[in-house]
């Protein structure tokens, strides 16, 4: 998933970008405003993360040519945390407010959940592979065999499958199918993925969770 990081502190700027890109996200960097009106021109982003306060266009005018265009979410950052500014940020449209300093992983966990809402997480099918992923009806089929899985093995399949060969890191499979507030262990997470695999080889043997040591899981779809 695209991500538009804009601000004009190149420390900030870079900040995000690290924390976002080891995330598993793509991040694209604009300095102001005019940089991510240009930017808009070729590619359209998931979510935009925009600093308040910026010269040329300050991050309120942003929002509302970023929401009123394109209907892209919004999470502003600023120095002020004052209960008019929050209200100046959602009239103009954006989804959360976070104010610096922030903990790189608060911020994280808001831009997981403006994009849970928005659920462009995922389509309603996804289709990898002999693969047929069903959002609506909870269905994973291959061929005349069809199954269905519990809630979050299912949850977690379709994260995977929506972007086969991408690897995401344990931390955000968790904050993505458990919620950022999760207080379990990671251990959860092991015994889903085993069972994912277990029933893949009976659906479609070709279609494998791999672990990329150190990092997370990726889903591929073999050669035969």
């Amino acid at each position: 998933m695209k991500i538009l990081v804009v601000d004009d502190d190149p420390h900030i700027l870079e900040l995000v970008n690290i924390q976002l890109t080891r995330s598993g996200y793509r991040v694209r960097k604009a300095a102001n405003g005019y940089e991510a009106l240009e930017f808009l021109k070729d590619e359209i982003p998931d979510l935009a993360v925009v600093d308040v306060m910026m010269p040329g266009i300050d991050g309120y005018t942003l929002t509302k040519k970023l929401r009123a265009e394109e209907d892209i979410p919004v999470l502003l950052l600023t120095a002020k945390g004052e209960l008019e500014d929050k209200e100046k940020g959602f009239l103009a449209g954006s989804d959360d407010y976070l104010v610096k300093p922030f903990q790189p992983k608060e911020l994280l966990f808001r831009i997981n959940a403006i994009l849970r809402r928005y659920d462009k997480t995922v389509d309603i099918l996804i289709e990898v592979g002999p693969l047929t992923i069903n959002r609506q009806s909870y269905e994973v089929s291959s061929g005349k065999k069809v199954v269905l899985l519990p809630l979050k093995e299912f949850e977690l399949l379709s994260l995977l499958a929506s972007r086969p060969n991408q690897v995401f890191t344990r931390e955000i499979l968790l904050e993505r199918v458990w919620g950022y507030d999760y207080e379990g262990d990671e251990q959860t997470l092991n015994v889903h993925i085993k069972r994912l695999r277990d029933k893949l080889r009976k659906l479609a043997d070709n279609v494998v969770i791999t672990t990329v040591r150190g990092v997370g899981y990726k889903l591929e779809v073999l050669q035969k």
